[in-house]
């Protein structure tokens, strides 16, 4: 089972997300991609990961986490020993997110919702200071990522499979270059 984890302010329907649900449906795979929409409150979007999660042992569950729930994969694999990948993640989303408390829209649509400030408080209560085991992840970053700095995920996700992207953006517009080598991962197909 995969479960992708979309970033702040983005949907199910932004351009990764929609690549790997088109990819599974090709594979025959679809009933076994989740990618839900999360609430904007990181305590509520941990528990909608969680309950997805519940009707799987760890062993058949790979997150992947673009940005922010790159933030929210990284957690939910240290607590269930679980792998993630992680798309250009966020290391320290309290840090960059304070700014937007307030009301502001989604990304895919036109949705209007506030991003409270104990929101922030809930990202400090999910912080992983130092992962435990790195060759349950892989991590992609690209160094032309104009939101998180690439050189933070590579230091935080040390000793990790690392894919460093040179150039590219924070969305890796580039991704269906990617796609397949990171559904290898989530088979347990590691390099």
């Amino acid at each position: 089972m995969i479960l992708y984890l979309h970033g702040f302010r983005s949907s199910p329907h932004s351009y990764k997300a929609r690549l790997l649900i088109q990819r599974m449906q090709q594979l025959g795979r679809a009933s076994e991609f989740f990618c839900p929409a999360l609430s904007a409150s990181p305590l509520l979007a941990i528990r909608q990961a969680e309950q997805i999660m519940a009707d799987y042992a760890p062993s058949e569950i790979t997150l992947i986490g673009s940005s922010l729930g790159g933030y929210y994969a990284t957690w939910l694999a240290e607590r269930y020993a679980c792998q993630a990948v992680l798309l250009n993640p966020a290391v320290t989303p309290p840090r960059e997110l304070e700014s937007y408390v307030g009301v502001t829209t989604a990304y895919h649509s036109d949705e209007v919702f506030e991003f409270k400030a104990e929101y922030v408080d809930e990202l400090r209560s999910f912080a992983v200071a130092q992962i435990s085991r790195p060759q349950r992840y892989l991590l992609l970053a690209a160094t032309g990522d104009e939101v998180l700095d690439w050189r933070e995920m590579a230091a935080h996700y040390a000793g990790a499979p690392q894919v460093i992207i040179q150039g590219g953006d924070h969305g890796i517009s580039e991704f269906a270059a990617y796609m397949d080598s990171v559904l290898a991962f989530c088979d347990g197909q590691h390099a």
